[in-house]
């Protein structure tokens, strides 16, 4: 699918946020939230204290998800970090109203991506989506086993819907768990994200 085609089904988005609310900052803390994930479960950031931890905002509907399920590789780095013990949670943002049909598609859609998160969380009020300004998806956050932010903003380094684009992108989430796990310095902490608007529960 052709960028401009996308462009009447989803807004790319960028980093930037504004308003009231204290966004999260690379560097700082990272917001703590507690939610029940799609099995039932309780699901804390807390619980992962002493791992690192990706976030990842999700949509099956948009094709800049779809890039990275379709072509393979957002599950193929799912199931490398979480072979290295890192807590991988997907997340999406939806309106209240829908919670109840997206719990189920969204599982059968992980499993037919072969996806395999650590949790997967439908964040169904907005809450968490709000306390880390995510606006893409995919929007991706990674937490250090301190609880600091150290990675903010795209999956990669080519905004596009297109599979092909991966193999000479830069991925930046596993750049930045590579650097970190090794005791490096994440050498891109931020980056401007991309994909479809996160469709907040009345309003962002």
């Amino acid at each position: 699918m052709k960028n401009w085609m996308v462009s009447a089904l989803c807004s790319v988005t960028l980093l930037a946020a504004s308003g009231a609310m204290a966004q999260a900052v690379v560097g700082k803390p990272a917001p703590s939230f507690t939610a029940t994930d799609v099995a039932g479960k309780t699901v804390a950031l807390s619980n992962y204290k002493g791992k690192f931890v990706v976030l990842e905002w999700t949509n099956p509907d948009c094709p800049f998800v779809g890039k990275h399920y379709n072509g393979g590789s957002m599950p193929a780095t799912q199931r490398r970090a979480v072979a290295e013990d890192v807590a991988w949670l997907s997340i999406q943002t939806i309106p209240n109203d829908r919670d109840h049909k997206a719990v189920a598609r969204l599982q059968a859609w992980q499993k037919s991506k072969n996806a395999s998160p650590t949790a997967t969380i439908v964040d169904s009020d907005g809450n968490i989506a709000r306390a880390y300004r995510a606006k893409a998806t995919p929007h991706m956050y990674i937490v250090d086993p301190k609880g600091t932010l150290i990675y903010a903003g795209a999956i990669d380094s080519k905004p596009s819907t297109d599979p092909a684009d991966i193999k000479t992108a830069t991925n930046y989430v596993s750049q930045a768990l590579d650097e970190a796990m090794a005791g490096k310095p994440v050498s891109h902490p931020s980056s401007q994200a991309y994909g479809c608007a996160v469709e907040y529960p009345g309003g962002a």
